[in-house]
């Protein structure tokens, strides 16, 4: 008797199977999730210890837990198994990968290690790298709040964003981190940093679009120039990933950026023509 006429005759052995097997696709985008909060928890871990393998190794995880947190979603929709539990626990997931997680990675690599100096009080300056790093924290909080409430940019389908996404702000400081590796000891460097991270964060809770690339029809067969490029680019992260990641993160960044200043002046055409 063939399989799909054990299924028509309803024959226990093939339902048990059938259960383990939905249950199983239910809890695959959920172990994603988990194996993202297990890079973010490894991330702080590492940066607890402070030397500048270890802050690598925690840039890396904040990497692989993006990289996971892709996935999570991809995996959910193709699947049809999206749920508002595994909404939330995304969530929660990411604000440990990437809110606390490069909070700690920012301040620890880019103010703790910072030199005495005689123009300025380094407890003063510790101050101030705490509280941006808690800033960044709230951002994060903030950004993920907004979007389990309000969803993608109004009218925009799946193309965009409102704000920039956690896992890209957070991107940001892995990618300059794994860059550069060994930790500021300027404390100008260090001033120029926090206004980076201040930056990124203030990114998160505004309004500025970016584009989300889930139209994109991943699951469809593509073009063989389209699996060149992919397969290309992945091998420019493994070969050259210090110089490649930064490029990335940076682009992405900037890219938001610079579309809204020309969405603005197209909104805006008036305030910039010349005056007779």
């Amino acid at each position: 008797m063939s399989e799909i006429e054990q299924q028509e005759l309803g024959f226990p052995g093939t339902r048990r199977a059938n259960l383990k097997l939905r249950r199983g696709i239910y809890l695959l985008p959920s172990s994603l999730t988990v194996a993202n909060m297990l890079c973010g928890f490894y991330a702080v871990m590492a940066t607890l210890k402070g030397g500048g393998t270890d802050l690598d190794n925690a840039a890396k995880a904040i990497g692989l837990a993006i990289l996971f947190d892709s996935f999570d979603g991809f995996v959910a929709r193709a699947t049809g198994t999206s749920s508002e539990f595994g909404k939330q626990f995304d969530s929660l997931a990411d604000m440990v990968s990437f809110g606390i997680a490069p909070a700690a990675l920012a301040f620890t690599w880019g103010v703790r290690g910072i030199a005495e100096t005689e123009f300025l009080e380094i407890r003063k300056l510790h101050q101030i790298g705490w509280w941006v790093a808690l800033v960044f924290v709230i951002c994060c909080a903030w950004r993920l709040a907004r979007f389990n409430i309000q969803g993608m940019a109004p009218g925009s389908g799946s193309k965009y964003f409102v704000g920039l996404p956690c896992p890209a702000a957070a991107g940001l400081i892995a990618a300059t981190v794994h860059a550069i590796i060994t930790p500021i000891e300027d404390w100008r460097w260090s001033v120029v940093w926090m206004i980076v991270v201040i930056a990124d964060a203030a990114l998160m809770s505004s309004t500025v679009r970016y584009r989300s690339f889930k139209d994109i029809p991943m699951l469809a067969r593509q073009k063989s120039f389209f699996v060149i490029v992919i397969g290309l680019l992945v091998w420019l992260i493994v070969a050259y990933s210090q110089v490649v990641l930064m490029i990335i993160a940076t682009s992405f960044v900037v890219s938001g950026i610079v579309l809204h200043v020309f969405r603005t002046l197209r909104q805006n055409p008036a305030s910039h023509s010349a005056n007779p």
